[in-house]
């Protein structure tokens, strides 16, 4: 596997993808080695302020940790990674679109990481073990630290990042949930992690099922009258972000506390919880027999 770079970036920067794409080589994507960093470094816009936000190394030492704690078991990593990651990096959801600041995180900071979380696997059609570049410089939903930064920010309850741990122990839940607009409704979000917890649907094929039935009710069930939401108040973000620079680290045991917003409205989250658990009778799931 490959070793992190010899020259780490002090700052985030923004990485343009054609900027990247020379640097994702054949060596890089099938695992056997990374850049020095140098070269990377001369094609990285720097972000528009000075700000403690973008200091690299608090975000070098999360991964660095995460890494030895989940060494054999890589996939749970995400659970414990996606609070973390979006405590430490306090960025609007605009900044947190901008693909370009994910690459220079996976290319320039954590390649290495990447290569762990994601390690070569065979293409469909056959070919060498490679990782899939997406992970480096893909969509939001795909790229290794998009997804997590993401999801945390879509699962979390207010302050409390409990129901992202929940959310992100299911791969197939963040990436079908992620690829739709729905997911944006806090009840929404919240709801699918209790079904979840109720065991209702697990598999791959369960989950695009449920989501496939919750896009499609949708359409015709406005879910902001059947679980009505707090309206969102900006300052609680805007003052979390503000604090960066003199918040403490990231606490690795313990769950960090996320912005100090209201939390989900609770009777809302039993009602689609429930709604949502008798639409999955009905969803269409590819390989299951129809109830008769």
């Amino acid at each position: 596997m490959i070793e992190k770079p010899h020259h780490l970036p002090q700052r985030l920067g923004l990485l343009a993808a054609t900027a990247a794409e020379p640097f994702l080589t054949e060596d890089l994507l099938k695992g056997l080695q990374g850049h020095g960093g140098i070269d990377l470094a001369k094609v990285v816009d720097p972000l528009p302020e000075v700000d403690p936000r973008w200091e690299a190394e608090p975000l070098r030492e999360l991964v660095e940790d995460a890494m030895h704690e989940f060494r054999d078991k890589r996939t749970e990593a995400d659970a414990w990674l996606a609070p973390r990651l979006h405590a430490a990096l306090r960025i609007t959801r605009r900044e947190a679109s901008d693909r370009r600041l994910w690459n220079h995180l996976a290319l320039a900071v954590a390649p290495d990481y990447v290569a762990w979380r994601h390690p070569p696997a065979p293409a469909s059609g056959g070919g060498d073990a490679r990782i899939n570049p997406a992970r480096f410089k893909g969509a939001l939903d795909r790229q290794c630290f998009s997804r997590l930064w993401w999801a945390a920010e879509m699962f979390r309850d207010g302050r409390d990042y409990t129901p992202v741990v929940a959310a992100c122990a299911n791969q197939d839940l963040i990436h079908s949930a992620l690829r739709r607009d729905l997911i944006d409704h806090r009840p929404t979000a919240q709801a699918l992690v209790r079904v979840m917890g109720r065991g209702i649907a697990g598999t791959g094929r369960e989950i695009e099922g449920l989501m496939t039935a919750i896009n499609a009710a949708g359409a015709t069930l406005v879910y902001d009258v059947l679980a009505a939401d707090e309206p969102r108040d900006p300052e609680p973000m805007r003052q979390w972000i503000a604090e960066a620079g003199s918040a403490p680290p990231v606490p690795r045991h313990d769950m960090p506390v996320g912005p100090d917003e209201e939390p989900v409205p609770e009777e809302s989250v039993v009602a689609l919880t429930d709604y949502f658990a008798e639409l999955f009778e009905t969803a269409p799931v590819r390989g299951r027999k129809p109830q008769g």
